[in-house]
């Protein structure tokens, strides 16, 4: 079944206590399609500048993702990011940041993706967000992440794409700042009473949180031995999780669950190199691999 992502695409230059690296491929649609890509076929939205070059595009090839809905646009210029993870690598500093292409109009969404039945609303202007979901024909299942930007400048348009989603994925941090309680349980229970179904908080090296209207279920992160560079790895987990869950014919807490986990799983392989170079490095069969170990792991 096809998952239908929009979000950002853009260049990065990182640095971790393990190097820096200038100008590679990062972007919350991009960790995401990648990582969902190994479960499902992926349709991607984005925009990227003129600027863009042209391998970075292809970073793409020889994966089931359609990138028909990836616009270049002339005259615009490509999002791009500078974080640091030098002095901790549980939370990036921002050194600068070029919203670019992403302070424009949405992007188009191709025919041919309208009737994407599982849609995923990565990180980006709330407004954009709903642009984009209005345009859908029927999704079955609809989650949508953000963050403390959104959730500090544009607090009415993200309070009302809550109105329309089914499940949202944020940080701790993001959840805290969001409904100004700091206890996590507090915090996702009053995310639920905005209207999605049920909410997952990241929480980095400690894992992750499922809370809806039934159900309180927590995961610890896997043991990762080497961790190189943590960015994408929210957004990696998201899509480890959504590719997992449009595969399966319902969600029910269970299936959320497993879900969850295979999110987690995929996120550990992204932290262990800068950029993709931990997703390209693997294949599915080595992450099936290492979620039956995470499961042994939890059991007791």
């Amino acid at each position: 079944m096809s998952l239908l992502v929009t979000g950002s695409f853009g260049i990065d230059t990182v640095e971790t206590p393990f190097g820096k690296r200038d100008d590679v491929i990062g972007g919350s649609a991009v960790y995401f399609s990648y990582a969902a890509s190994f479960f499902t076929h992926v349709r991607l939205i984005g925009a990227v500048g003129e600027d863009c070059p042209r391998d970075l595009l292809k970073v793409f090839d020889g994966r089931d993702i359609d990138t028909s809905g990836l616009e270049i646009r002339k005259g615009s210029k490509t999002f791009r990011w500078h974080g640091s993870y030098v002095e901790n690598m549980n939370e990036a500093v921002t050194v600068e940041v070029d919203l670019n292409v992403l302070a424009e109009r949405a992007p188009k969404i191709p025919e041919q993706f309208l009737d994407s039945k599982y849609v995923f609303l990565a990180n980006t202007h709330p407004a954009l967000q709903q642009q984009m979901l209005a345009s859908m024909k029927d999704p079955r299942l609809v989650i949508a992440d953000t963050m403390n930007l959104w959730i500090s400048t544009e607090r009415h348009e993200l309070v009302k794409l809550l109105g329309k989603i089914h499940g949202l994925v944020l940080n701790d941090g993001e959840a805290r700042l969001l409904t100004e309680k700091k206890n996590l349980i507090e915090a996702a229970k009053d995310v639920l009473k905005l209207g999605p179904k049920f909410v997952v908080i990241k929480k980095g090296e400690h894992g992750s949180m499922l809370v809806s209207d039934r159900d309180v279920f927590v995961l610890p992160a896997f043991p990762a031995e080497k961790v190189v560079d943590p960015t994408g790895a929210g957004d990696s987990f998201a899509g480890g999780m959504m590719g997992y869950l449009a595969t399966q014919g319902s969600f029910n807490p269970a299936t959320i669950k497993r879900a969850m986990a295979f999110g987690t799983v995929v996120a550990s392989h992204t932290i262990a190199d800068f950029s993709l170079g931990g997703l390209q490095a693997i294949n599915r069969e080595a992450i099936d691999d290492r979620w039956h170990a995470f499961k042994q792991a939890m059991s007791f």
